[in-house]
């Protein structure tokens, strides 16, 4: 009688596929698609989302793609490195699942923050939110109210210079991958920008590129505009001209007075801002020069 020795489940189990999401651009040509699509076809990728396009003024070619795999993340990157020579190819492999490590920096108004922190703790949001960033104490109660840690960092023309490395201290202790500026009021330097290049989102109060610089609602006011937005965007170091990311109006009237333009806007700063953030988070956004490329 022959005896057989039970086997470990966890060794013959089959890898539990995971999901990827590719992004790329490249020189434009023909052939790419078929290529990426044929380099995960190889490995047993089922692609589930493909989104591509060319722009015609750049030349560049644009791809985001998700795809089920049981392939170690690992072994996709080495196949895709390979072809990403071939093509010229700016390319990232992400986890899809994957939470995105957030770092929120805020003054005194509590809109942004507190939709941010409420979609991210109720998991409508892929992002962790590591940490809240003041320059003023004010919003301490808000990141507390929703457990999350709040940092107060002043600043002031004589200590700019040590806040921006107490905070990049905190950026890379935290393992940050994005910061959101929510109405931060704080303009900053360009070597900052230039550290956390591509990884900046800020809301600005206004429909850009009109009304760029400090108090937009009063700028919008005493021209009486019939509609208010908001905008955003990634920022560089040239204040409010980081390329555009996402942007919204609402009707205003004639009989706005300025508090009441600023309740509309606030509304549509915080919507604004919370879709930015979404679309960074799920890596459905491309630089492309002074402009992006959103795959929503």
């Amino acid at each position: 009688m022959t005896t057989r020795t039970p086997v470990d489940a966890e060794t013959t189990a089959a890898p539990a596929p995971q999901h990827l999401v590719l992004t790329l651009s490249c020189p434009d040509r023909p052939g790419i698609v078929h290529a990426v699509t044929g380099a995960l076809a190889r490995r047993g990728g089922n692609i589930t989302e493909s989104q591509q396009f060319g722009d015609a003024e750049s030349g560049l070619f644009f791809m985001r793609v998700a795809v089920l795999t049981t392939v170690p993340r690992t072994e996709m990157q080495a196949d895709l490195a390979e072809l990403a020579g071939q093509y010229e190819m700016h390319w990232s492999l992400h986890e899809a699942d994957r939470r995105l490590r957030t770092l929120i920096m805020v003054s005194t108004q509590a809109h942004c923050l507190s939709d941010l922190l409420f979609r991210a703790t109720s998991q409508a949001m892929p992002i962790d939110v590591v940490g809240v960033v003041g320059n003023h104490e004010t919003l301490r109660s808000v990141a507390e109210f929703y457990g999350v840690p709040f940092h107060h960092i002043p600043v002031t023309g004589d200590t700019k210079d040590a806040a921006e490395a107490e905070l990049l201290g905190l950026v890379d202790s935290l393992g940050v991958e994005l910061v959101v500026l929510a109405r931060y009021m704080q303009i900053l330097s360009p070597a900052l920008c230039e550290r956390l290049h591509g990884g900046v989102i800020n809301i600005h109060h206004s429909f850009l590129p009109s009304f760029k610089g400090a108090k937009p609602y009063h700028q919008a006011h005493d021209r009486g505009v019939k509609l208010i937005g908001a905008t955003a965007h990634y920022v560089t170091a040239d204040l409010d001209e980081g390329p555009i990311i996402e942007q919204d109006v609402t009707r205003a009237s004639h009989a706005d007075s300025i508090p009441a333009l600023q309740r509309k806007g606030q509304d549509v700063e915080r919507r604004v801002l919370a879709q930015a953030v979404t679309w960074h988070a799920e890596h459905r956004i491309l630089l492309n020069g002074r402009r992006t490329v959103v795959f929503s």
